[in-house]
């Protein structure tokens, strides 16, 4: 991972909640519990920022959250320790899962590959450590299929990615397929920016 990047985002998490504010409202608005209310078991959230997520998890989910930035992971475990939850917070790179094969039920991602400069590799972990039958959780922001805001947000793909990182027109869930899961439900919001994904990993 860039240390570069993890410095800007170290630096991003003391504003990133207000930050994110008024898009986590018109533009994710319902996406983050759409995604959480799914989740079960043993569950491993990749780029769990500052813990957002947090209290839209059902109870009785044994969670595991991991984020490259350790100023994210300190506003996440703050925020656990107000909601009262038991959560494990580990820093490492989703493109290199420190955890075995078929360790978890349910991984999540948020908002996440889409500043991930690997996300074929995040996938394939993402898939390597869930269990046979496991679901795969996703929500992020995507290159929209409408041709004028496309071309708007490649024009802000050349400020985002070499600021932080963090590209506009990617879409997540042909790569999903080709990473070997099978996708149940898929949902595509907001002319066509938005998209929210559950899959499977076979179980044979």
């Amino acid at each position: 991972m860039d240390e570069r990047i993890r410095a800007k985002w170290d630096e991003f998490a003391p504003t990133y909640d207000r930050s994110i504010g008024v898009f986590e409202r018109l533009q994710f608005g319902g996406g983050r519990e759409w995604v959480c209310s799914r989740a079960e078991g043993d569950v491993l959230e990749v780029a769990i920022g500052t813990g957002l997520n947090l209290r839209h998890y059902p109870p009785g989910v044994r969670l595991t959250g991991l984020d490259f930035s350790p100023a994210m992971l300190d506003r996440a475990r703050a925020r656990a320790a107000e909601l009262g939850l038991d959560v494990t917070l580990r820093e490492g790179d989703a493109q290199a899962l420190p955890f075995a094969d078929a360790s978890f039920d349910t991984v999540v991602c948020t908002l996440g590959l889409c500043g991930v400069p690997d996300e074929r590799g995040a996938l394939a972990e993402m898939h390597r450590v869930l269990r046979p039958g496991g679901t795969l959780l996703l929500l992020d922001h995507i290159g929209s299929h409408h041709g004028v805001i496309n071309f708007g947000q490649r024009l802000l793909d050349r400020i985002t990615v070499p600021m932080i990182g963090d590209h506009q027109t990617r879409r997540p869930l042909p790569l999903v397929v080709e990473a070997g899961f099978t996708v149940v439900r898929s949902e595509r919001l907001k002319l066509g920016t938005v998209e929210r994904v559950a899959a499977v990993k076979p179980s044979v």
